[in-house]
């Protein structure tokens, strides 16, 4: 029996930095519930996106946010990982150099240094991040949980040399086109499903999880009923026992259904 759905956000349930996800989403996770099925949102973005996303049902999930950096529910944080000050500043040099925007997230806001209005109105109204604008993220006094670097395209062939040198020190992930995403090490999205398992008492084989990005990966390991959509990666296929129809054919909404 199935007593836990853990879902990726952006290419998974929507389109990659949008904000709009298929109402019917609310009603079939609202009924899993009622049959005992808790749901989890997984994703790079940080807590009160997700909470934006899921306004009507925000607080009936749990929030696994930042890659797995942080666990809660509405109002309330119940794990979060951060990452060492000097690691946080010497990467944010390191990709500042490398010519890429700079994202620095704490357990609450994100920051932002960079000039670029669309890039920041794309990330409150796309993403609904909560974002604070400062003159210089080495100056910012809040604990850390991320550093992001953001390229419009291809941020993997052009982070090579970055992730190959913080390999030891921080866990490194490619989320999608355009997001490489850096925490604690040991921090991912399966390690954080397997907290809430062993927190709710569920086993990874009363687990099903969908995701489309190699930043899903260690969160499909986690569970048996494991599903990568049809636009996912060609890893997180292979990854993955089973496939579901597109993000934009709301294919993880058409296997729920099926639970129901």
């Amino acid at each position: 029996m199935i007593k836990l759905i853990v879902s990726d956000i952006d290419g998974t349930l929507i389109v990659d930095g949008g904000n709009y996800m298929n109402p019917e989403y609310y009603d079939v996770i609202l009924k899993l519930r009622e049959k005992g099925i808790q749901f989890a949102a997984a994703s790079g973005r940080q807590w009160a996106s997700i909470e934006k996303t899921f306004e009507p049902i925000k607080k009936k999930i749990f929030y696994l946010s930042d890659n797995g950096a942080y666990v809660g529910l509405c109002g309330r944080s119940l794990y979060i990982n951060t990452i060492e000050k000097e690691t946080a500043h010497d990467m944010i040099r390191d990709i500042r150099a490398a010519g890429l925007t700079v994202m620095l997230s704490g357990p609450d806001v994100a920051y932002l240094d960079s000039p670029d209005e669309e890039f920041c109105d794309w990330l409150v109204n796309g993403y609904r991040f909560r974002i604070e604008r400062v003159k210089d993220l080495l100056e910012v006094e809040d604990s850390f949980i991320k550093v992001s670097a953001y390229r419009k395209e291809d941020v993997e062939s052009a982070t090579v040399e970055i992730r190959e040198k913080y390999a030891d020190r921080m866990k490194i992930t490619i989320s999608g086109d355009m997001w490489m995403d850096c925490m604690a090490k040991g921090i991912n999205k399966g390690n954080a499903v397997k907290l809430l398992q062993e927190s709710l008492g569920i086993a990874p084989e009363e687990t099903m999880a969908f995701g489309d990005q190699l930043n899903d990966i260690e969160m499909l390991n986690q569970a048996y009923y494991s599903f990568a959509v049809g636009n996912a990666r060609p890893e997180v296929k292979a990854a993955a026992r089973f496939q579901a129809d597109t993000n934009v054919r709301d294919g993880v909404l058409k296997v729920l259904k099926c639970l129901l």
